[in-house]
């Protein structure tokens, strides 16, 4: 296939103004007026920095002169992010093409998970999504310097650590919707200085210009995009990964309930493909190596 790999990147532009809200930010509010507190310190960008806001009655004055009444505060749902841009307050949440895709908050003060169908796009037991995405970016013994392809952005999370280290970072993603959601959020901005191409794993990986150091390969569960754990697909993979270069595979945990392995049936095909697995985390993921 002959495509030009810049014919198809992606302009991710992330949402900058305004100020992010959950249900947490308005417990603070609450508990500082029932201490009768003229202003109180609070996030609002979801825990990346704090700012001041004035309570005067019933109404909230935020750091650049906008207000929002109490009330309307008070209509916010738990389990949901809120952006207010200075006039309008909406709920970071959409329904398109049968899916529903809303950011979802973990904790007062840490990275939100992605939310489709009512699936989490993170590992949130015991964890956050950053964590989590430290432990991938660790696995794949990303290094400075290192041509690192990212297969499914999401939000973005292992891309932008990637980018921090020092990799030369790739990313793909398939959903426009997800991009979206990224803009949002955030935690995502740093993928302003990450590559992202818009499109079909499968048909991307066929022009990309290789050889990669590393790809970390995040696909959703296998009933999802099962196109993404097959044979064809590690296929190409092993082809743009360069000889001694690490493939890390999340696979989480799917079909234990039913008793169906899956990661045994992705260790496989790897195999089949010409990878060496070098290490399997049960319920987690493989992490395998492209024999010299």
């Amino acid at each position: 296939m002959t495509r030009s790999t810049s014919d198809r990147l992606y302009e991710f532009v992330p949402i900058i103004r305004g100020y992010w809200l959950t249900r947490h930010v308005v417990r603070v509010i609450e508990s500082a007026l029932a201490e009768g507190r003229e202003s109180v310190k609070v996030t609002l960008d979801l825990g990346l920095s704090t700012s001041v806001i004035r309570l005067e009655g019933g109404i909230v004055r935020f750091p650049g002169g906008e207000e929002l009444s109490l009330d309307k505060l008070k209509s916010m749902k738990e389990g949901f992010i809120y952006h207010f841009d200075g006039k309008c307050l909406k709920v970071l949440a959409l329904y398109e093409g049968g899916r529903y895709y809303k950011l979802r908050p973990v904790g007062p003060d840490t990275a939100p998970t992605l939310e489709i169908s009512g699936i989490h796009m993170h590992n949130i037991a015991g964890t956050t999504p950053i964590e989590d995405a430290m432990r991938k970016v660790r696995l794949t013994g990303i290094r400075a310097g290192d041509r690192v392809l990212d297969i499914c952005t999401g939000l973005g999370y292992t891309a932008i650590l990637s980018r921090k280290i020092g990799a030369k970072v790739l990313s793909v993603e398939k959903d426009p919707n997800v991009l979206m959601m990224a803009r949002y959020n955030p935690w995502s901005r740093g993928l302003v200085n990450v590559n992202i191409i818009l499109g079909d794993a499968a048909e991307v990986v066929e022009y990309v210009d290789g050889p990669f150091d590393r790809i970390i390969h995040d696909p959703p569960r296998f009933a999802l995009a099962g196109e993404l754990y097959g044979y064809e697909f590690y296929s190409k993979l092993y082809r743009v990964l360069r000889p001694g270069g690490i493939l890390f595979h999340y696979t989480g945990y799917p079909g234990k309930r039913r008793g169906v392995d899956v990661q045994r049936g992705v260790a496989t095909r790897l195999r089949r493909s010409g990878f060496e697995v070098v290490r399997v985390i049960r319920g987690y993921c493989i992490v395998a190596r492209k024999t010299l």
